[in-house]
């Protein structure tokens, strides 16, 4: 069976993005040369890393910083008082470390997230809203789903994410977080991102999910919103959408 006899290929391998993931992307792309319709566009996946996809929106985003150097944590640090560190290529919560005021430990934490100078990490002032939640955006088609998921932090934890043992809370979605989602879906939706996952936590953006977003179930449980009929409507129109396009020059699609 070719890849190309089916209707479409929904690619949704998680995180981390590996060599594996790579190659994967590159095989799905030579797939798409061949005739098929990948969602999400593996050349998009590999053009936006989720960590990294939100320095392209710096007006939604809190000071951030990218960098393999203790010195420059530091001196972040030293200017903002209280951060999160990050790897770049974590899932679910993993890895995340926050340094308060008093820098305890920043040394250590920089050392294991970089590889003693190995390894880019990410770190961001540290946001206090988080005490209500990671709000999940889903966007599929550039549009958002009118309700979110706000993943509450449990235990004395600052990650909210489910893996790492939030609570899921569904709420309507807010002025903010449509106008991020206004700007930034349309945007990603025509480079081939078919469903994204923006987090986002009090006004801020702080990651954008477009490998294998989630929380479809929890929204539809709590709020009765149809997330995944949403979401098939959508890629039925992108069926619907590739098949009027012409598979070679001057030739009848039908």
């Amino acid at each position: 069976v070719l890849v190309a006899d089916f209707d479409a290929v929904l690619m949704r391998k998680d995180p981390p993005f590996d060599s594996e993931f790579f190659y994967a992307t590159h095989l799905l792309s030579q797939a798409e040369r061949e005739g098929a319709l990948v969602l999400n566009s593996p050349a998009a996946l590999r053009e936006h890393p989720e960590k990294l996809a939100i320095m392209e929106f710096p007006q939604f985003i809190a000071p951030t910083l990218v960098t393999r150097s203790a010195a420059d944590v530091r001196a972040f640090h030293q200017e903002h008082r209280d951060i999160i560190l990050k790897p770049l290529d974590g899932m679910g919560g993993a890895g995340i470390f926050r340094v308060r005021d008093d820098g305890m430990n920043l040394g250590s934490i920089v050392e294991t997230l970089n590889g003693n100078g190995a390894q880019t990490i990410m770190v961001q002032r540290f946001i206090p809203e988080i005490v209500d939640g990671d709000k999940r955006v889903l966007v599929i088609g550039g549009k958002p789903v009118p309700h979110t998921l706000a993943r509450i932090p449990q235990g004395g934890e600052v990650r909210g994410n489910l893996a790492a043992g939030g609570l899921g809370v569904a709420r309507p979605i807010t002025p903010r977080e449509r106008e991020i989602a206004g700007v930034i879906g349309p945007k990603l939706a025509g480079r081939g991102l078919l469903l994204v996952g923006l987090d986002v936590i009090g006004d801020t953006l702080t990651e954008i999910n477009v490998t294998s977003p989630t929380c479809f179930q929890e929204i539809t449980e709590q709020s009765g919103f149809d997330v995944a009929k949403m979401f098939v409507d959508a890629l039925e129109g992108e069926i619907s959408g590739e098949r009027l396009r012409p598979t070679t020059e001057g030739q009848d699609p039908f």
